[in-house]
Parts: C-alpha cells; structure tokens; sequence
C-alpha cells in the first residue's frame, strides 16, 4: 500500500529534532507538509529534511492566502497529522485536525490540565463516531526499550510492595528549551515539572501496572530557583491501589543528580538506573543489561503508522494513559499547593 500522508505541525526544537527524523525513517508515512505559525520556523524545519524524494509544502500563519492551517487541513493527500505545539495552544489545533478528518499524534501532556484534557478527550470520542479518526498522545518513555524491559520484569516478580522515583537534575538559563518564550514564562501549572515531569510520570506507571497503579497523593513543592516558575521541586508519597506505598521526587533546580526507578516486589527488585536495568530476584544473583540510548520517538512514530495501517490504535498511546499521567502530577501539585493535604486520584487506569 502506498504511504499515509502525514503533516508535521510545529516547527520547534522537538519537532526538528525528533519527530522529522521519525517521520523519514518509517516507510509508512510520507511527508506532504510541515505548518508552524511563522514561514521562518516551517523553512528552518524543511531543511532538516534529508529525503531527496521529499519536498513538504510549508503553511504558517504569516504565508498569506492558501496557506494556514486551515488550507492544510483541507488537502486530501493529508491523512494525518502530528503536534508538537506549545502546552497551552495544542488542544485547539488537535481539535481541529480532528474536526477535519485527520489522524492526530500530539505531543504530551494531553493538555495542560485536566479539565481542559477532559474536554478533548470528550471532543474527540464524539468526532471519532463521526468521522472515524484516532486520536493518539506521544509519550515516548512509554516506548523506550528499558522502561518495556523493566515492566516485563517487574510482572515476573509478583505483587508490587514499594517503589521510587527519583529524578534530580539542573535546567540553566541558556539552555535551549528554557529559552524558548512559553517555556520561560508558562501559562501553565507546574512549569518544567509539567512539561518534563509528565515522562517521570509515564515511566512510573508504566513499571507499576494497572493492579498497583497510584491511588493516593500527599507532597509538598518548592521554588528553589526564580528562572523556573511556578515551582522546580516536588517530594511525594504514594499510595497505590493494592495498598504498596512509594515515593516520587523530581526537581529540574537541584545540584543533585539522580535518575532512578526503583520497584521492590514479592519476589525481588526492578531498577532503571539511567540507561541500565538492574534485575535482583531474591532468591538468585543480580543481573544488569545496559540499554543503548533512545529517545523512544522512532519507535512511538513507527507504532503509531502501524497503529493507522492495522486500524488498531495503540493502548500505549491512548489519551486516556496520557490524561492518567496529567492527573498524577496535577494531584501532587495540587498536595504541594495545600501544604501536604491528601490528594485522591481517580483517573488511572
């Protein structure tokens, strides 16, 4: 079959940087367009394309006539489109494409809270009986290799009994994504622990499971850093439905570093330690497999085609997992505003 014609909206780091590479290196999408709101940003995009075949035609918001994203809508050699837009803009060019017949893959988180993600999600399940498009949500950790190993693993092991999560490291001013205007100066709860955080998130229910996935919340938040409002540093405990209880501590404005993903078992412990996963049955010696690194977007992309050819979207990528990843950090933001109080979750799957 000939490929799915697919557009790339967005012209931002991510965008050049992850998803033209994965759109290029599956041969199940072709790519007819790219769209970003200034023409500069769509052309700097176009001339990371290395496909000598390729030549997208480029729509921004400042192209003129026939050229915004609603003319790209319109084309008919587009199936389907994907987002990497900023947080708080993304849900209305998602509902958009959807409106319009198009398949969508957008960038995580699903929206920037949980009422608005509700309300697309709600949109989106009345399109979809109309119009029979798919709406999937790009978390990649949930498609990196280690994270998949490291949930085998942990259902090998038995009942979950305790875990942590423990992510520690520094965003400087100059880097390439804190420069970025929306992300400076979010509109959004949580700032970086939003727009980052959601991957920690991810990781950690994923290795956990539906039977142990998070139940309850208490934790508090910090701003230890002024250019990383709203706040940089949460500590929280966990308490899942089977009863096991955790911890979950991220902070992009520490001088510590950590990367760790610990989940103790019945029958032994699972750890994603940066790029290595560490096996420790209780009743046999250790064992370490060290993962190459990926950032887990080829092969979200190449699963999502997949997912469009077969007409069987992916679980992993359904907006309910992402809106379950959303209301995790939300109940602890929301903890860490009220001083600690308890936070109940009812969203996870």
């Amino acid at each position: 079959m000939s490929p799915i014609g697919v557009a790339l909206v967005g012209g931002g780091i991510f965008a050049k940087e992850q998803h033209l590479p994965a759109i290029e290196a599956t041969e199940l999408l072709s790519l007819k367009a790219i769209y970003s709101r200034s023409r500069k940003s769509a052309e700097d995009a176009a001339s990371l394309v290395t496909k000598v075949a390729a030549s997208p035609e480029l729509y921004s918001d400042d192209s003129g006539p026939g050229k915004s994203y609603a003319d790209l809508l319109a084309r008919d050699d587009i199936q389907a489109v994907i987002l990497a837009l900023p947080i708080v803009s993304q849900p209305g060019y998602i509902e958009q494409a959807l409106a319009a017949g198009k398949h969508v893959l957008a960038e995580k988180p699903v929206a920037a809270d949980v009422a608005r993600a509700q309300k697309l999600i709600e949109f989106y399940n009345k399109v979809s009986a109309e119009k029979a498009v798919t709406f999937a949500v790009a978390e990649n950790y949930r498609f990196q290799p280690r994270y998949i190993a490291a949930r085998d693993e942990v259902q090998k092991l038995g009942k979950v009994t305790g875990f942590n999560a423990r992510v520690f490291f520094f965003v400087k001013l100059g880097g390439k994504y804190i420069e970025t205007e929306w992300r400076k100066k979010p509109e959004y709860q949580g700032g970086f622990l939003l727009d980052g955080g959601v991957h920690f998130a991810a990781a950690i229910r994923l290795l956990l499971g539906r039977e142990a996935a998070p139940d309850t919340v208490a934790a508090f938040s910090a701003l230890t850093r002024e250019h990383l409002p709203p706040i940089d540093t949460i500590n929280a405990i966990v308490k899942t439905k089977s009863g096991a209880t955790g911890s979950f501590s991220a902070s992009v404005g520490s001088s510590l570093s950590a990367f760790d993903f610990q989940v103790a078992c019945e029958m032994g412990s699972v750890t994603v330690s940066g790029h290595d996963l560490i096996v420790a049955p209780l009743d046999g010696e250790a064992r370490t497999t060290r993962f190459e690194q990926t950032a887990g977007v080829k092969e979200e992309v190449q699963a999502w085609a997949e997912a469009l050819v077969t007409g069987k979207p992916n679980p992993l990528q359904s907006p309910e997992e992402a809106l379950a990843d959303l209301e995790f950090l939300e109940k602890i933001f929301n903890s860490g505003e009220q001083g600690g109080t308890q936070q109940k979750l009812n969203l996870q799957l």
